[in-house]
């Protein structure tokens, strides 16, 4: 059996070529055809001349994932990655915890597990075990409910819907953030609709912070004024205030009213203990403010890719607390509806079990002593 068939020939070359079909008619279907395809390719070309997008110019490349983009297609085989902050091996390789593998393990002989949508605050169990592993277990506000929490896009994605929360439902118009900041501070609260204040913070002459005047800055502030501190491992400087610092600036931010939102985007990455650099923001919590926090668990689990993040607003009491969240979560879900499951799956099951924990605490400690001795050895070659 032949399954092969001629393709179907067109209208017009079967009425061209039929026998009945007279010399003077074959040119009078040629010429309705030529002429009816020149009109659609001049239709066509009209419509593209007047697209659009003709009006969207090319934008400039990302600074930091810009960078990175050139070191992948550089040759140069002594070319070093000072891009997207990754922690790599010494091969230069991706690294990924001993502890997340294992995590992985367990959920993939776990029959329970489906892909179904989250809810739109995320896991709720994932959510809680973020807010233990920050503000710890025996935190006051956690056991009296007075704390609203979602699970977010990683920590982009969490200071987005802070912003939006602010400008949108809080009636805030103005946000300060630290001279330097994270790139991706500026944009993310632009795009939200806040106009971006800076305070001082780093002062390049000594290598450290501007602490008087960052003080000077924080009282000139107006109440109610949203202020940004970085946790821990400030960026891009790596240069924190000292835990006498941190309560004087705790005290500064009280006295003025402000409203403190941290980002808290290494716990445990930027010291190897993750208590101690939470250390701000449980201060902050114990001399009473009604703060803020975004967390990220790229850097510290090392899933970069996954999007694990947690976003939290400390409030006044649990009544209070339920409206915030009911308000988060109006926010989220014209947005990106909710959060992916995989991610948080893995940080759940790691800091729900105690052995992995402690696993995870070792390995990111093991993480941060190797890039303190790669600076100090940096240091000893200039």
């Amino acid at each position: 059996m032949n399954f092969l068939r001629k393709a179907p020939q067109s209208l017009s070359h079967r009425l061209t070529n039929h026998p009945s079909t007279s010399a003077s008619g074959r040119k009078e279907i040629k010429r309705i055809v030529v002429g009816a395809t020149r009109s659609s390719t001049r239709s066509l070309s009209s419509s593209a001349s007047q697209s659009h997008w003709k009006q969207y110019e090319m934008g400039p490349p990302d600074p930091i994932v810009g960078l990175n983009e050139a070191f992948a297609v550089d040759d140069n085989p002594y070319k070093v990655n000072v891009g997207v902050g990754a922690y790599r091996t010494d091969d230069g390789l991706p690294y990924v915890l001993p502890c997340v593998r294992e995590a992985e393990a367990i959920n993939m002989n776990n029959p329970s597990l489906n892909h179904e949508y989250l809810g739109i605050a995320g896991d709720a169990t994932f959510v809680n075990l973020a807010m233990e592993f920050v503000y710890g277990k025996d935190s006051k506000v956690l056991k009296d409910n007075c704390v609203a929490a979602v699970q977010t896009l990683s920590g982009t994605g969490g200071l987005r819907v802070f912003g939006e929360l602010l400008a949108r439902k809080g009636g805030h118009k103005e946000i300060y953030v630290p001279n330097p900041t994270w790139g991706n501070h500026i944009p993310i609260f632009q795009n939200a609709g806040l106009i971006v204040k800076k305070y001082r913070y780093y002062d390049a002459g000594i290598s450290g912070l501007e602490f008087d005047n960052l003080i000077a800055d924080f009282k000139a502030m107006p109440e109610g004024s949203v202020v940004l501190l970085h946790a821990c491992a400030h960026n891009p400087t790596g240069m924190d205030p000292t835990p006498e610092q941190w309560s004087e600036i705790s005290k500064v931010v009280k006295e003025g009213k402000l409203i403190p939102f941290f980002d808290c985007a290494y716990q445990g990455f930027a010291s190897g203990n993750a208590p101690q650099d939470a250390f701000a923001i449980r201060k902050f919590i114990d001399d009473g403010h009604l703060l803020a926090t975004v967390q990220s668990f790229s850097k510290n689990f090392g899933l970069y890719g996954q999007r694990v993040g947690a976003l939290s607003i400390v409030c006044q009491d649990p009544n209070e607390a339920k409206k915030v969240l009911s308000q988060m979560k109006m926010t989220i879900r014209p947005m990106y509806s909710n959060p992916p499951r995989h991610g948080a799956q893995l940080v759940k099951t790691i800091l729900e079990d105690d052995r992995l924990t402690t696993d995870f605490i070792d390995q990111c400690s093991d993480m941060a002593d190797r890039i303190g001795l790669d600076r100090i050895g940096s240091a000893l070659c200039e």
